[in-house]
């Protein structure tokens, strides 16, 4: 994503902020984290609509011989669940103890994807410990290009080109969402305002009516004792 330049020429202001840009959409996210025998752990994605992810994983238990995490058994998997911004379940799968999950999002907006053992053989858990590795790709990230390459028969050049317009097609998706977002976030803002006038004037009605029934209450009262 850097061009390459002879010499120690910088790059002008624009030309820096697209390539800033084209770093920060959509990296890899890879990480671990540790889980139990019934625990699962949930993360949140962020992604535009119409956008591949491909979830990649492998677990590892806990031996206590040698005090270290050893590769799973064929009875350790996992169970896979991803639902919608709209919390509707568009992939709830059971995997092996390293698996490869794919979907193409079709709502804008927050992911979450949820992990959790299927340990078919409890004695091989036996309340252990579980790390799984997990590598999460979003966009153009999940495109293979050497495998595109070869089946395309693109040269270089041209499987540059390739990434390019692949990237700025990603920028378009995320600037869309950020578009929605924006969106959402006005509209939200506009709705609070309303509410926020509708219980100013109840506020006010309110004072008003209590104020004069304060005042017809207390000219009864002046009345009855024939002040006035």
């Amino acid at each position: 994503m850097r061009p390459s330049e002879r010499g120690h020429k910088m790059l002008s202001f624009p030309a820096a902020r697209v390539i800033l840009l084209l770093a920060w959409i959509y990296p890899s996210d890879s990480l671990y984290f540790h889980i139990g025998e019934t625990e699962k752990k949930c993360f949140i994605e962020e992604i535009p609509d119409e956008t591949m992810v491909i979830g990649k994983y492998r677990t590892q238990l806990w031996d206590k011989q040698t005090g270290s995490f050893l590769p799973s058994t064929p009875g350790l998997g996992m169970h896979v669940e991803i639902k919608d911004p709209d919390t509707k379940i568009i992939l709830s799968r059971q995997y092996g103890s390293d698996g490869r999950f794919t979907f193409t999002s079709h709502t804008p907006g927050e992911h979450q994807i949820c992990l959790h053992s299927n340990s078919t053989k409890m004695a091989l858990f036996a309340g252990g410990k579980l790390r799984v590795h997990l590598d999460i790709q979003v966009g153009e990230h999940t495109n293979n290009y050497p495998e595109i390459a070869a089946k395309d028969k693109l040269t270089e050049l041209q499987l540059r080109v390739r990434q390019l317009l692949d990237q700025v097609e990603q920028i378009q998706k995320e600037q869309n969402y950020q578009r929605y977002r924006e969106e959402r976030f006005r509209m939200t803002s506009e709705s609070t305002n309303q509410r926020v006038l509708w219980w100013s004037i109840a506020q006010t009605v309110i004072l008003i009516v209590t104020g004069i029934w304060q005042m017809k209450h207390l000219k009864s009262f002046f009345e009855a004792k024939k002040l006035v």
